[in-house]
Parts: structure tokens; C-alpha cells; sequence
């Protein structure tokens, strides 16, 4: 029955334990198996017939206390009620055999329903039970102390070993290892890390011994974030669940109209009981929330947090997709492509190391992604130069090197010929970044850098197309580089210029006749986040802003996980709407069946709790559904 017994403070304002565990139905397999034993009892020997009273009592005697409580606090005519009447009823006509059973059914319906819906919830459990109580702290001088998780501070430093759960959020200051994300992002590859890289709470430390100086702990930590979602998205309201209140809200008034009506015209009480049994509306009210909750689960163990409940639902009507480029589509950093030689002097080998040589002097993102591209160690550099604007010079290996833009060449007295300014132009119509070269004063080549384009994007572009699913790339990128990623990764159309505000902009066109879901990154997103249908946010793990603006968060970069969450969020709807169809299907028969005479209470409850069971099996199976 998936009850779920809320009671009125002024009435019951200091419940004891065994009121809560039985109201909650925290002991059901208890309560079932006592009251079936005294049933059992009962049947075999005439002289204890009294013992049927006790399934009646710890069994049904909860059901009618939690209708009660629901007509009278919060005015709302439960499915609860039905089965209450339906065992007032039996009880007064003196079928106490009939009560006894039917109590004893609707527990079974309860523990099997409780039972499912902890499978599917088992991911919040998980991440709970994942959360380390203690943390070994290094002090100032160097030794050790383990203290509760809740007694560090930000600044710490926290010592973790391998095999351990890492408590918090923080930047290793000393030691490397690989770090295992599959309970955050669903990623089975382990991670290696170093000094200098961040680690989230929640993954696994798999070999060496790490310190790490803590950022976040507690509540501000990943992990309590994603506890926090997970929790949250069991507990919002979708259409489709406030429809089927409604229509469950129907089926009771329904219900009791036809049972009164069939008593009125048959004279048979226990007719009118297996009706109040047998359409109680229960399955209908449980297909909606426990396939919801199953998807979330499904989704987190990839990797991917439901914030918004409804956002499932929406996310199946998806027609459009907005994605921003840097750091989702590509990598969001400069990569080179290649080392190009343009005098018959130097080939691009030499190019590259004299190149990344004195570029490893610059910390400039560009000349960062130059040296770390290329083997250039134990080659002296003298007279290193930085300009602001231009790039760099000095002298390597005893040549003297210029690399940057035009303005650097012309500042250095080396003259671009019509042949390279043509060339370069070119290059850079195709969305390149050019690093220009000049050796002992003479144009040798340029470097060739662009922003990598993620693996994971042109698949899933591609798989999102089969979907009839529409793409659009919104950056803030120039023309060049913004057609050439699109171009590369098959997205449908593409903007480029886009400020925050154009890209609100965007979605507030798209979605007076399209359902947009919208994909990004940064802080520039929140507002086109936000005011989408479906928000998703990229790489939650240090993203706090996108994060509060999204509907989903995708804890690991790119958007790979993209297409199957469109695909399980469709399954889910469609679950949702066949278990609906099951349930009034199921409930009328059912009714028609007891108006007739041809079905009589107790095997009108066992047909109510297959069926509620069957709808809760269903949506319980959207937690195997892997089309990832």
C-alpha cells in the first residue's frame, strides 16, 4: 500500500517507539509474521478463535489510525481510508477471519512495496554509508591525530591512506595515487593525481598515502551535496504524480459511491467491502514516485544527480539541446596540434624543442600547453623574455628564439611574406590559435593550438541525432573556432559571441514552441540554466554556481552521459504511464468482479497488492535499465 502515516502534532504530540515502529511500519516483517502465526493458531484450534483478534490489531489496527489521521489533519479522503472502512466493516459484521486476513495482506503489500522502493532508493544509502566518521588530521609538528569528521577545520591538513573513503574536499599538498570517482561519477577508470591536484569526498584512495589540505567538510562537501540532491529528488512533485492524486482522489469518491450503490441494490456488505478493497487506489498513486526514485538511482550510480524530480519528466520531451563549447563540448584548455615548419632550416622537430623550451619559462596558458606537449628537458634557455600582448623571446640552446602573434614578429624585425600571412589567415578562418616562430631572426613555422574537442562529444551528438534530438553550440567563442567545433562535432546549428545574457536570450526564443534542455558549464550559464526547461550542469564536483542553477548535475566533464539519460528518462515516463493504465485497468475489473458477486474481500485484497506490487516491480526495474 506504500503507506505513509503522517499524524497530527496536537493529538499525538510525544509518540512513543513502539507507536512510531508500527504507525511507520519500521517492524513489518515482524507484524506479519506474529500475525500470522495467531491466524494460523486461530484456524487449528477452535478454543483460541480469539487469537484472530491479534493480526487485526498490530495489522489493520495502523491502517485505520493512518486514515484517520489523514481525514482529519490534512482533510484528505486517502486510499487508506477504503481498506479502513473495508475492515471497520468486515469487523462489525462479525467476519473477524475476513479482517484478520486482509490486515494481514496489506501488510505484505506494504512490506514488499518498502522493500522495492529501498532497492531503488539504495544509491542515497550508499553514499551515506560511504561517508567516513573520523579523520586523520597531521599537526603542525608532524604527528597525527584522528578526531570526528565534524571537528575539521578548513585549512587542515588531512591524512589519507590507501583503501580509505577521502572525508573532504581539499588539494593534495604531498604525495600522488590513483583515486577511484565511481561512486561520484560513475567512472570505473581510477583517476591519478598528484600534488597540487583536488580530490572530492566521497572517492577512494587506492594506492599511495595523500595529504590533503582541506577546502570543504561537512555539509559544503561533494558528497553532502550529493546526498542532499539525492534526498530532494525523492521528494519533489512532478505533473504526472500531482495528475494521479487527482485522479486518485477520484477513484476514492468513486469507490464508495459504487460500494454503497451495490450494497443498496444487492443487500450483500460483502460486496460493498470488496469493493472498498479492491479499488483502493494504491498502485495508482505508487507508479508515479517509485519509478521516479528508481531512475534517480539509476542515474546517480553513472554519475549523474536529479535535483529537480520533475526534471525526469521534462527531460523525456526534450526536442532540443543547447550546449555551451569550452569545457563541454571540448576540453576547455589550449592543446597543441602540431609543431608546422615553414623553412627548409628547421623541421618541426627542432621547431618544437627549441620552441617548448623557452616556453617553459612562460606561465601563460598557451605557453604552458606548448612545453607540457613536448620533450624539451635539459636545453639551457638565457635572456627569457615575457611581452604582455605579443609573447616571448630568448635565447635557447644558443639561437635566439621569438614566438607569438604578428606584432612580436614585426617588433623583432622579421618580415611575414604574402605566402605566410596567407597561410596563417587560413589557419586561423579554421578556428586556430597560431603561435608564430622566427629563429636567428628568420620566420621558421608557427604552432598550431585549438581547444580540443572531447571524445565523448561527437559520439554523443551523433546518438542524440538518432533521437531526433536538435543541437546547438551557444559560446561566447570567435566565429572561426565556434563553426569549426561545431562543424567537427555534427552539432545542427551553432551561435558564437554569446554573453550571458544572449544566451538567456536564446533559450527564452526556443522555448515559446520547443522543449530546451540546456548543457553548460560556467558561472555565464546559470541564467540560461536556470530559465531552461532542463538545466544540466558540467563537472559538479567544483561548480557550486552552475550546480545551483541546474535541474542535473553531471559529476564528471563532458556529455557523455547525455544521451542515456534522455533515453532512461523516456523509459521512465513510458513506465509511469503504462503502470497507470495497469492500475485502472486492474481496479476497475476488480470492482466489476466485486459488484458481481464473483469476488469476495480477501482475494480482492490479494488482487490489490499483486497489483500495487506489480507497478512497484516495474518501476524497480528501471534501476537495471543500462542503455548508457
Amino acid at each position: 500500500m506504500g503507506n505513509k502515516y503522517v499524524y497530527p502534532l496536537g493529538v499525538f504530540d510525544r509518540m512513543s517507539l513502539v507507536e512510531d515502529a508500527i504507525l511507520d511500519q519500521k517492524i513489518p516483517f515482524t507484524t506479519i509474521v506474529i500475525g500470522v502465526m495467531a491466524l494460523s493458531v486461530s484456524w487449528f484450534v477452535e478454543d483460541l478463535w480469539f487469537l484472530v483478534w491479534i493480526p487485526i490489531v498490530i495489522c489493520g489496527v495502523p491502517i485505520v489510525i493512518g486514515a484517520i489521521i489523514g481525514l482529519f489533519r490534512d482533510h484528505d479522503i486517502t486510499a487508506d481510508v477504503l481498506v479502513a472502512v473495508a475492515l471497520t466493516a468486515s469487523v462489525i459484521i462479525g467476519e473477524y477471519n475476513a479482517a484478520a486476513e486482509i490486515s494481514i495482506i496489506m501488510q505484505i503489500g506494504s512490506f514488499l512495496e518498502e522493500a522495492t522502493v529501498n532497492r531503488a532508493n539504495s544509491s542515497i544509502s550508499k553514499l551515506i554509508e560511504s561517508n567516513p566518521n573520523d579523520a586523520c588530521v597531521i599537526s603542525s609538528d608532524g604527528s597525527e591525530r584522528m578526531i570526528p569528521l565534524q571537528d575539521v577545520l578548513k585549512g587542515d591538513i588531512v591524512r589519507i591512506r590507501p583503501g580509505e573513503t577521502i572525508p573532504v574536499d581539499g588539494v593534495i599538498v604531498d604525495g600522488s595515487s590513483s583515486i577511484d570517482c565511481s561512486l561520484l561519477t560513475g567512472e570505473s577508470v581510477p583517476v591519478d593525481v598528484s600534488v597540487g591536484g583536488r580530490v572530492s569526498s566521497g572517492t577512494t584512495n587506492m594506492f599511495g598515502s595523500i595529504d590533503v589540505m582541506v577546502e570543504y567538510v561537512g555539509e559544503g562537501s561533494t558528497l553532502a551535496r550529493m546526498t542532499k540532491m539525492l534526498e530532494e529528488s525523492g521528494s519533489n512533485d512532478t505533473p504526472v504524480v500531482r495528475t494521479a492524486d487527482v485522479w486518485a482522489r477520484y477513484i476514492v469518491v468513486i469507490a464508495f459511491s459504487v460500494s454503497i450503490l451495490s450494497y443498496l441494490i444487492t443487500s450483500d456488505i460483502y460486496r460493498s467491502v470488496t469493493v472498498l478493497v479492491v479499488f483502493c487506489p494504491c498502485a495508482l498513486i505508487l507508479a508515479t514516485p517509485t519509478a521516479i526514485m528508481a531512475a534517480a538511482g539509476n542515474m546517480s550510480s553513472h554519475g549523474v544527480l536529479v535535483k529537480n524530480a520533475s526534471s525526469i519528466e521534462t527531460m523525456a520531451r526534450a526536442d532540443t539541446i543547447l550546449l555551451d563549447k569550452t569545457g563541454t563540448v571540448t576540453i576547455g584548455r589550449m592543446e597543441l596540434d602540431g609543431f608546422i615548419s615553414m623553412n627548409d632550416e628547421f623541421d618541426s622537430e627542432q621547431i618544437g624543442t627549441l620552441v617548448s623550451a623557452l616556453e617553459s619559462r612562460s606561465e601563460h596558458p598557451i605557453g604552458l600547453a606548448l612545453s607540457d606537449s613536448w620533450t624539451s628537458s635539459g636545453i639551457d634557455v638565457t635572456d627569457f623574455t615575457y611581452i604582455p600582448g605579443m609573447g616571448v623571446s630568448g635565447t635557447v640552446d644558443g639561437r635566439v628564439v621569438h614566438a607569438g602573434n604578428e606584432k612580436l614578429m614585426e617588433n623583432a624585425g622579421i618580415t611575414l611574406t604574402p605566402d605566410v600571412v596567407d597561410v596563417v589567415s587560413k589557419e586561423r578562418d579554421n578556428g586556430y590559435t597560431l603561435v608564430l616562430v622566427s629563429i636567428d631572426g628568420s620566420f621558421t613555422g608557427y604552432a598550431r593550438l585549438s581547444d580540443s574537442i572531447r571524445s565523448s562529444s561527437i559520439r554523443s551528438i551523433s546518438e542524440l541525432k538518432e533521437m531526433n534530438i536538435r543541437t546547438r553550440i551557444v559560446t561566447g567563442d570567435c566565429e572561426s573556432v565556434s563553426k569549426r567545433i561545431a562543424r567537427e562535432v555534427g552539432s545542427d546549428e551553432v551561435s558564437w559571441g554569446c554573453l550571458p545574457e544572449d544566451k538567456l536570450r536564446i533559450v527564452e526564443e526556443l522555448s515559446e514552441d520547443r522543449n530546451v534542455c540546456m548543457v553548460g558549464d560556467g558561472i555565464n550559464d546559470s541564467l540560461a540554466l536556470r530559465r531552461s526547461d532542463v538545466g544540466i550542469a558540467i563537472g559538479g564536483m567544483g561548480n557550486n554556481v552552475s550546480m545551483e542553477a541546474a535541474d542535473m548535475v553531471f559529476m564528471e566533464d563532458g556529455i557523455s552521459r547525455l544521451p542515456g539519460v534522455i533515453r532512461l528518462s523516456r523509459r521512465t515516463l513510458k513506465t509511469i504511464h503504462v503502470g497507470i493504465a495497469f492500475s485502472i485497468l486492474l481496479n476497475s475489473t476488480a470492482m466489476v468482479l466485486a459488484v458481481m458477486g464473483l469476488m469476495g474481500p480477501i482475494a480482492g485484497a490479494l488482487v490489490h497488492n499483486i497489483g500495487s506490487v506489480l507497478v512497484i516491480i516495474g518501476a524497480a526495474m528501471l534501476t537495471l535499465y543500462d542503455r548508457w
